[in-house]
């Protein structure tokens, strides 16, 4: 039936064109962004998805950062502990210099003094960001407990669970008595510092308080009939003992710079295939989006070309009346 009021061809053929338009208007919101889901009305699931795995990269590269200032942190307590070890190395040759029957001992000492002023040096000046691992200020009114233990702390990964729980997970190095070595200044808790266990040793001494000019109390605290060079012994002893420890953490500190150079490289590739799962659930695929693209101006033509056709149809009646 052909009617003037209603032209049912015009109509399908403008709904048809409408169509094409949204169609036309999505392909190419994605062919400028890049993005097939850009919105969350575009896909909710995968928006929502995707937004909180961009906001865990995030945190990532921030631990990215993290890590770097605390690899930069254990460097310098290292390096520190590699010249304190050099140090004590020396000290310890002077004592054996020391056993010499000729030997000026005053002098020695002298020497070891020397080289027990640069221990405290090192210890002081091992500081990166206002954090120094070898000589911690602990003070707080009253001298620190033996049991005391400072953990230092090296941020090193962010996590989220299976149940949307998050968590920060860090490299730790705890300071007590098992590290500390020197009883240096004030109230100090580090690796190069005795401090936290009271002050003092058995022998009354430590490396950087040892006296080779007071060889007669260290022999009288030994026992009855002890004489200097079983004090030298005991002093020699006393520091090859010491010379162990800090081997021992200057090998624990080397354990934590491998590990945190490991979590430095998984984080990098961690972020990667974070970027990469995303991409997978965004990102459009410019190919097909290009070609779909041509082919829906295509359509658009000819849609247009249909609605013209359609509307022709009214003139057409009017030649009916014409003839």
């Amino acid at each position: 039936m052909a009617s003037i009021l209603t032209n049912a061809a015009a109509m399908a053929a403008l709904q048809t064109l409408r169509a094409i338009d949204r169609d036309l208007e999505t392909t190419q919101a994605r062919v400028s962004s890049g993005m097939r889901v850009e919105t969350a009305a575009d896909n909710a699931a995968y928006w929502s998805i995707a937004t909180t795995m961009r906001s865990d990269n995030r945190a990532l590269s921030t631990v990215q950062d993290a890590l770097g200032l605390g690899a930069a942190k254990v460097d310098t307590a290292y390096a520190a502990m590699e010249s304190a070890i050099e140090v004590v190395k020396e000290i310890k040759a002077k004592l054996v210099a020391a056993y010499g029957v000729t030997a000026d001992r005053t002098k020695i000492q002298e020497e070891i003094g020397q080289l027990q002023e640069q221990l405290r040096s090192i210890a002081e000046s091992a500081s990166f960001s206002g954090e120094n691992w070898l000589q911690e200020d602990i003070s707080d009114g009253g001298a620190p407990p033996a049991s005391l233990t400072v953990k230092k702390q090296v941020v090193a990964s962010f996590i989220r669970n299976s149940s949307g729980t998050v968590a920060v997970t860090t490299v730790d190095y705890p300071l007590n008595g098992s590290t500390v070595l020197f009883d240096l200044s004030g109230d100090n808790l580090g690796i190069l510092d005795k401090e936290a266990e009271n002050g003092g040793t058995p022998l009354g001494f430590s490396v950087s308080t040892l006296d080779i000019n007071d060889l007669a109390s260290v022999a009288a605290t030994l026992g009855v009939g002890k004489t200097d060079i079983d004090a030298l012994d005991a002093m020699t002893q006393f520091v090859d003992t010491q010379l162990e420890a800090m081997t021992s953490a200057a090998s624990s500190l080397g354990s934590i710079q491998s590990r945190i150079k490991m979590q430095e490289d998984f984080v990098a590739g961690l972020i990667d295939v974070i970027d990469k799962g995303v991409g997978r659930l965004v990102d459009a695929d410019m190919n097909e989006e290009s070609t779909r693209l041509k082919a829906l101006q295509t359509q658009q033509q000819l849609g247009i070309q249909s609605l013209s056709i359609a509307n022709t149809n009214s003139e057409n009646i009017l030649q009916l009346f014409r003839q």
